[in-house]
């Protein structure tokens, strides 16, 4: 029996990648008017042209969370990870809905971050689990893992971000960043602007080039590419990336639905952390 792990689907994880690593995923809700659509029932292309119909998002039911749990559950405990709840109330909902389950082991933990960094991070837990540890063990290597995981990523302007509101500051950027590639960082649950680039091209090279940045002598590579419809451009950065060090974990990842009504189209960025 092994420790089982649960996670959002905000963490876009691919499905292939999840399936390997045993992690299930629990679609978010993103409401298209006053239509109410589980995270990937829509691909992004059709999600991206109603944006402008208006849109709210909202992380699963403490039902939909007890179910998957409770199924997910091998005998040893459960280990639920969620986005962060610096930009969502689901860690909030996580943690009721682990005091509504019966006879199962459940630990909560807030990633502090989302998309492909919150990938990875459940992904070191999943790696952990396999080898039998404990569910404290568990917890303890996906915190570890909170903490050495970065985001970086460029996106062609930021209109959306401003009009969620979920970013402090967004709309600041946006005006002064007119004409400019906005470069962010997100981690340990805060969004900060980088020096915006001109032109896709340079956003990417600068993209790449603060990943480079952060090279660590000896450490396994973990990285996770993302992408919301710019799949070519995802795959180049990756290119990119194995042509410095040759990663023990790389995927390209597709912002889930839920992300991308919050960043819009266009954005590529990189997930990555240094396992010493």
């Amino acid at each position: 029996m092994t420790v089982a792990i649960v996670t959002d689907s905000a963490a876009s994880l691919p499905e292939s990648v999840a399936t390997e690593a045993k992690v299930a995923v629990v679609p978010m809700w993103l409401n298209l008017g006053s239509t109410p659509i589980r995270d990937g029932e829509l691909s992004l292309e059709e999600i991206s042209i109603r944006l402008d119909d208006g849109f709210s998002t909202s992380g699963p039911t403490p039902g939909e969370f007890v179910e998957a749990v409770t199924a997910a559950d091998r005998g040893d405990g459960v280990l639920l990870l969620t986005l962060s709840s610096s930009m969502s109330s689901t860690f909030t909902t996580a943690r009721l809905a682990a005091g509504m389950v019966e006879g199962v082991r459940v630990a909560v933990l807030d990633t502090g971050t989302a998309a492909g960094a919150q990938g990875l991070v459940v992904l070191a837990a999943a790696a952990k689990a396999a080898t039998g540890a404990s569910l404290e063990e568990v917890e303890a290597a996906a915190r570890k893992a909170c903490g050495e995981v970065r985001l970086v990523a460029t996106l062609p302007n930021l209109e959306h971000l401003a009009r969620g509101g979920r970013v402090p500051g967004a709309a600041a950027w946006a005006s002064r960043w007119l004409n400019l590639h906005p470069i962010f960082e997100f981690r340990r649950g805060r969004v900060r602007p980088l020096r915006p680039a001109r032109g896709p091209r340079s956003a990417r090279e600068r993209v790449l080039a603060t990943w480079a940045g952060t090279y660590v002598e000896g450490a396994a590579l973990h990285v996770a590419v993302m992408h919301a419809l710019d799949e070519q451009a995802a795959e180049a950065l990756l290119a990119e990336v194995r042509r410095r060090v040759e990663p023990a974990t790389a995927f390209i990842c597709s912002f889930s639905p839920v992300m991308v009504a919050h960043t819009g189209p266009g954005l590529v960025g990189l997930a990555w952390r240094w396992e010493v």
